[in-house]
């Protein structure tokens, strides 16, 4: 089966280029603590073992910043920096990397007088001293603020898709085109609307692709799945990262997956049509990155998972999130939400906060929500 690729252009990173002249890349983030270099570089080399085209690795303070640099000397990998919350970052780190990643939500978080316009011209001109490609990557849970007050509060993807076109039409301005850009949700529905409307409206513009929080293997995978299926086999999407929730040695089960899934796509072993409206429990989590506080967060989200089976006929939505940076808003659409810090895990119901708990009592105290909400509600098979 020949994928006709949308007619997007090509972008440099490292030592490969993405865009429909070029294969489709797959990508990974390490979930190491970017300060501890000897693990972090060992999680790069087994991605990079196991076929990653690039490595993502999280910056949050100057300290991460220079043992970053400490890891660009140990791999030859191509290395992209997530700037996290601090873009002024960039300039420190950029001489170490092949790529800068910022997410237009996240540049509000400092020098908050200074228009978000200035802050991504530092961006570009950091970039070009550098050599550096630059990822726009809007997240369904972290969209500019000032954006969402633009649309109606049950518009998800509005947002997205107009911070997404606001940011590529200054780096227009800018003459900077050496950028790809992002849209991410953790429901595969909302990831193909938006991509396939981003595409519409800008289809030069190289596009990575993802299901964020797409949570633990084998759901991950197939909620993963589903949303490329879609997309790539309509010519959308030039590099691709499965996002599971995975202990560090399993680490390359990202890169499996995404290179089976383009295979099977490649092959025409792809469902006809996307039917992922089951009313059924659906439990989302982050993918395990840097940014995660306390390594725990992955054991709980396997035992919510086991705990919550009880209620599977159920049309419920829990979130675990890992940290703090998308913990707070990507668990406000959930019906119950767990986002997890150093020694307390966050609870919601919706976007209300219910308090904060220890790892070892989180379990009953969600179980306690969760019976609640089953008591109030018929299984999604009696439903209309």
């Amino acid at each position: 089966m020949e994928i006709r690729r949308q007619p997007t252009r090509s972008v440099r990173i490292g030592s490969i280029s993405v865009g429909h002249q070029h294969p489709i890349a797959v990508q990974s983030m390490t979930a190491t603590k970017t300060q501890d270099i000897d693990a972090t570089v060992a999680l790069v080399e087994q991605l990079r073992a196991a076929g990653a085209d690039v490595v993502r690795i999280a910056v949050d303070s100057r300290k991460d910043a220079a043992a970053l640099a400490e890891i660009r000397q140990q791999t030859t990998a191509n290395l992209s920096v997530d700037l996290q919350e601090n873009y002024r970052l960039a300039e420190i780190v950029a001489p170490f990397v092949d790529k800068i990643r910022y997410n237009p939500g996240h540049l509000y978080h400092h020098e908050r007088e200074k228009p978000w316009q200035e802050k991504v011209k530092f961006l570009v001109s950091v970039a070009r001293e550098h050599d550096c490609a630059m990822r726009v990557g809007v997240n369904c849970g972290s969209v500019d603020p000032a954006k969402k007050e633009q649309f109606d509060p049950a518009d998800d993807l509005g947002p997205m898709l107009s911070s997404a076109l606001e940011h590529c039409g200054l780096l227009d301005e800018l003459g900077f085109e050496r950028f790809v850009v992002s849209l991410k949700d953790s429901d595969p529905r909302k990831v193909i609307e938006v991509n396939q409307r981003f595409s519409e409206a800008r289809p030069e513009v190289p596009l990575h692709l993802g299901v964020t929080e797409a949570g633990m293997p084998p759901d991950g995978i197939i909620k993963t799945r589903i949303a490329f299926e879609q997309l790539v086999s309509r010519g959308i999407g030039d590099t691709i990262r499965v996002s599971l929730t995975v202990p560090n040695h399993r680490k390359h089960e990202e890169i499996d997956a995404g290179r089976e899934i383009l295979a099977d796509i490649a092959a025409g072993r792809v469902r006809s049509v996307v039917d992922y409206g089951l009313k059924s429990l659906n439990i989302i989590s982050c993918p395990s990155c840097s940014r995660v506080e306390n390594e725990a967060f992955v054991d709980l989200a396997q035992q919510v998972r086991e705990m919550t089976r009880y209620a599977q006929d159920y049309d419920i939505t829990i979130a675990v999130m890992g940290c703090r940076v998308n913990g707070p808003g990507e668990t406000d659409d959930a019906d119950l939400g767990l986002w997890c810090g150093p020694n307390f895990v966050n609870l919601k119901r919706g976007p209300e906060e219910l308090g904060a708990y220890p790892y070892d009592q989180i379990l009953e105290r969600l179980k306690q929500e969760l019976d609640q909400l089953v008591a109030n509600r018929a299984p999604a098979s009696e439903q209309g």
